[in-house]
């Protein structure tokens, strides 16, 4: 067996404590998933008999998570009812986007005082994921080595990035350090969706919205944003299309 898989299965043995609070994104506009997103926001779009922000509040419960902050913009009266209604025994605190859709990095910062550890847990509303041979949060926490890294990516090959259409998005040394997929070129990795920060990620962060992508781009010149692999199912919901392809998928695990 080599050293990877070694340590591939000792962190699937040995259970990793997850951030307490997660951060999930749920502001977006859900363009792609249109005409379905006319009447409810992306995350309310049911896969299986169930929202999508549904499964991702159930894995992070089943995880140890015990709050989550959600920001909102997009018929965001909808989405804070659901919540009132389907905390899966969550706590949950709000991140209002209503006058200004911040982005992902500008909602990370906006959210940040309400983010009560670090570091912390920041999921797309639209994941959908089945786990590998363990809980894939703690998998994620297991990875986590505080001393050199701002920001864990959770990761899945090109190859497994069931629906998707890109070419990939990062290359992953040995060590798990990334780096970007040059221009017209194909990576051999796809974001998740799903990662764990610091807030040291947030510092000097640009002011009113912008992209996540520009403090990644710091932590990677840096060296301090590491990829980690997706051992199980994962599933790009971004289109109605992907819906029924997703739901079979669904009903063969």
């Amino acid at each position: 067996m080599s050293e990877a898989r070694r340590a591939l299965r000792l962190r699937a043995e040995v259970p990793a404590e997850v951030p307490h609070t997660a951060m999930i994104m749920a502001a977006g506009l859900g363009k792609r998933m249109r005409p379905l997103t006319a009447t409810r926001p992306k995350p309310l779009i049911e896969v299986g008999g169930k929202a999508l922000l549904d499964h991702v509040l159930e894995k992070l419960r089943l995880a140890g998570v015990r709050k989550v902050v959600v920001n909102v913009h997009y018929l965001a009266d909808a989405l804070e009812a659901h919540l009132a209604s389907r905390a899966h025994g969550l706590e949950v605190v709000i991140s209002d986007e209503r006058e200004l859709l911040l982005e992902t990095g500008g909602g990370l910062v906006q959210a940040a005082p309400l983010i009560d550890c670090d570091p912390f847990l920041a999921l797309n509303s639209d994941n959908l994921w089945v786990d590998g041979p363990a809980d894939t949060l703690k998998l994620l926490a297991s990875h986590w080595d505080d001393a050199k890294m701002d920001a864990l990516l959770l990761l899945v090959p090109l190859a497994r990035a069931l629906n998707h259409k890109g070419i990939g998005d990062f290359h992953m040394t040995r060590t798990g350090r990334l780096r970007r997929r040059q221009r017209s070129h194909v990576a051999p990795f796809v974001f998740t969706g799903i990662q764990m920060l610091s807030k040291r990620v947030l510092r000097d962060a640009p002011d009113g919205p912008f992209s996540t992508n520009i403090l990644w781009d710091r932590a990677i010149e840096e060296g301090r944003c590491f990829g980690a692999v997706h051992q199980g199912l994962w599933f790009d919901v971004g289109t109605p299309q992907s819906i029924e392809l997703t739901e079979t998928a669904l009903q063969n695990v």
